[in-house]
């Protein structure tokens, strides 16, 4: 048992290893003589235009949420999947469940209009 934590550490330091190496070496090959120029704002090649602090609709924010959220939720399904016969049928009858609640609040979004673009 202890071999199978040691490849999770394993891996881990070497995980560790690849992000500090490569903040370290963009670090040191950037360069550092800040001037207006390099320090003004981008926009896609566009000079900016107006102030940066307006009001979104509130739907792009719920979309995005929903998405994140119906994103995750696939995301717990492919383990269910790859275990599916070996979890019998207690693991199927909470799998309908959890799809079900998921399906309820897509309805309710959709009842209120959350998905509806105008």
């Amino acid at each position: 048992m202890v071999n199978e934590y040691l490849a999770v550490f394993i891996f881990l330091v070497i995980a560790l290893g690849f992000t500090v190496a490569g903040l370290v070496t963009a670090f040191l090959v950037r360069n550092s003589n800040p001037n207006a120029e390099k320090e003004s704002t981008y926009e896609c090649g566009e000079e900016p235009v107006g102030g940066a602090w307006i009001q979104f609709n509130m739907r792009y924010y719920l979309f995005a949420i929903l998405f994140v959220i119906f994103d995750v939720e696939i995301i717990f399904l492919y383990p269910w999947a790859v275990v599916f016969k070996d979890l019998g049928l207690f693991a199927f009858v909470e799998m309908v469940l959890f799809l079900g609640i998921l399906v309820l609040g897509l309805a309710y979004c959709w009842k209120k209009g959350h998905l509806r673009w105008e």
